[in-house]
């Protein structure tokens, strides 16, 4: 349960809760005079023990798979106008990990900016400092750890004629270490897991009385499908959108299931509404995104509840029985890729046991749902893949592979793969880097094992391999994808590719960036180029333009060309 002054439980939230109480802090004076300070703090904490009611969280309750439209709800009797209003905070948004934590910071700032706040881009002007948190590998969390002693520091520089400024971590690390955060370092005054955004405002409210604020309760129903994310770049020529949360997979090295809890899937009719939103501000390529984004199942369609569920990829098993009825992520795709004809459908990061063949034809028949997948192999031992739960053999997996190749020519593909997890021999990692060799992969994400609390290795295996040979078995796996990528992405010189120009080169104000439809960044000359319409016409790229790019070098990251003319999704998927 979040602490407070009241002790209820905010709404929507099942799971575990921080029980102690958490111990106040003294409050800072502002410039207002110390008793006129003490009267407003005692009259705040009068209107939170006069709050919300039981009977209010249930009566605004909303029910599970929401998929009507969001209605303007009533304030908060604890967050009176004259509160919000005279309140008018800053906040500062820091995001680190993965994609799903740009996705919250944007979820986290819609929620905020309803509920008054403004948001700065500039450090020093922050009331609020919120980080947006990865708990996947230690190196993340400790990077989280320095930045906080960095901002307690500036913290203890604030003007006595400021208002005290709040820091605070949302996501994965505010769910697993919660405790730690709050009562060990005591450098942070709010804490809020990935299910509790919608919990902010009134956490906030709580540390504005003194006291820290905690919720990290996890959901069996949250996927915020109501909540309309603010895009954190509003000119950025590509967005994420949320499909669900959470994973079932247990995988034995992850800690995702238990930072953000079981799998659940956002209305389908929702996903769609923000696509066609974004579509008509100008979005060009929106990624579906998820922990395992290819496990979808929406069953908020009562008629749809009892259809069968699709088969698993040849080899491929579960630690979980099949689950019947929902529509299903090949549903989605398709009726997503028809939202707007010439912007670009991504997704990530699916499961390799959950690619069957609807959805590979799908990809292969659709112009704009590119022509690049991501199957996170880990490693190449099966007896490693075993140790890790995975649910398939090097040998399924690579015959995945080539039936992907057969559905999908010239399909680009990426991978992830972990170094040194436990017990793997030295035979055990020369695998995985044949299986570098054999797949050839486009783009690659290499990690060295970090064993995480809570796991299913913790529990049950040995973290035993040495720091040193991580390290180095770890750069040559590096080394060896570099290589290939290099030979992989060389393939393309002297041809063309269909780019969607993303703005300026960050190493030449001269130089154009973008995509194509392999991910693969492609850098060109900022030079002139025809229009695409025939007239003769010429123009410079612009962000969000499809271009034509003629490949003239390449590495194991980027391809570099020149700068042939614009055209659009169609017309160059009918040049194909």
């Amino acid at each position: 349960m979040a602490c407070s002054p009241l002790g209820h439980q905010p709404p929507r939230c099942w799971g575990r809760s921080v029980p102690r109480v958490l111990k106040p802090l003294r409050a800072r004076v502002p410039t207002r005079g110390r008793g006129e300070r003490n009267r407003g703090l005692e009259d705040f904490s009068a209107r939170l023990a006069a709050g919300p009611t039981l009977q209010h969280f249930l009566r605004n309750t909303s029910p599970p798979q929401e998929t009507h439209p969001q209605l303007e709800e009533e304030p908060e009797p604890y967050l009176t106008s004259s509160i919000l209003e005279e309140a008018r905070r800053k906040v500062y948004l820091e995001t680190y990990g993965c994609q799903m934590n740009v996705n919250d910071t944007e979820i986290a700032w819609a929620i905020l900016r309803k509920s008054g706040y403004l948001r700065t881009h500039q450090l020093e002007e922050a009331d609020v400092i919120l980080l947006v948190t990865c708990s996947v590998r230690e190196k993340a969390e400790q990077a989280i750890w320095n930045r906080l002693r960095h901002l307690t520091a500036l913290k203890s520089k604030r003007l006595r004629s400021q208002a005290p400024l709040r820091i605070g971590i949302l996501g994965c690390m505010a769910e697993r270490l919660r405790e730690e955060i709050l009562h060990k370092e005591k450098l942070v005054d709010i804490v809020a897991g990935p299910d509790a955004y919608r919990d902010l405002p009134r956490l906030l409210a709580v540390a504005e009385t003194g006291q820290q604020a905690a919720n990290v309760l996890l959901s069996l129903d949250e996927t915020y499908a109501d909540v309309l994310p603010v895009q954190t770049s509003p000119d950025a020529t590509s967005a994420f959108v949320s499909i669900m949360r959470g994973c079932d997979n247990m995988c034995s090295y992850c800690i995702v299931p238990f930072t953000r809890g079981r799998e659940r899937s956002r209305p389908m009719a929702s996903i769609l509404r923000e696509v066609k939103l974004l579509s008509d501000q100008g979005v060009k390529e929106v990624t579906l995104l998820g922990q395992n984004v290819n496990s979808f199942r929406d069953t908020s369609e009562v008629q749809f509840r009892s259809a069968a569920a699709p088969g698993l990829s040849r080899g491929f098993s579960t630690i979980y029985k099949a689950k019947e009825g929902g529509l299903r992520f090949a549903h989605l795709l398709d009726q997503a890729s028809r939202v707007d004809p010439e912007m670009r459908i991504r997704f990530t990061s699916p499961h390799p046991k959950d690619f069957p063949d609807e959805v590979l034809q799908l990809i292969r028949e659709r112009h704009n749902i590119c022509k690049q997948l991501h199957l996170p192999a880990q490693s190449g031992s099966s007896r490693i893949l075993e140790a890790m739960r995975r649910g398939y053999t090097r040998e399924a997996y690579l015959e995945l592979i080539q039936h992907v190749r057969d559905s999908i020519p010239g399909v680009s593909l990426s991978s992830d793969f972990i170094a040194g997890f436990c017990g793997e021999t030295e035979d055990d990692h020369q695998q995985t880097v044949s299986l570098l060799r054999q797949v050839r992969y486009n783009v690659g994400f290499l990690f060295a094992y970090s064993m995480r609390q809570k796991t299913r290795a913790y529990h049950r295996l040995q973290d035993d391999v040495p720091a040193e040979v991580k390290r180095r078995r770890l750069e040559e796996l590096i080394s060896v994808f570099r290589e290939e990528a290099t030979r992989a992405n060389g393939a393309m010189v002297g041809r063309s590719q269909l780019v969607l120009v993303e703005g300026p080169s960050k190493r030449s104000a001269a130089e154009l960036c973008g995509r194509n439809d392999g991910n693969i960044r492609v850098i060109f000359p900022d030079t002139e180029m025809e229009d695409g319409t025939g007239s003769g016409a010429v123009v410079r790229a612009q962000p969000g333009d499809y271009v034509l790019v003629k490949v003239t070098s390449a590495s194991s990251q980027t391809l570099k060309g020149v700068l042939l003319r614009r055209t659009t999704l169609r017309e160059s998927a009918a040049h194909r």
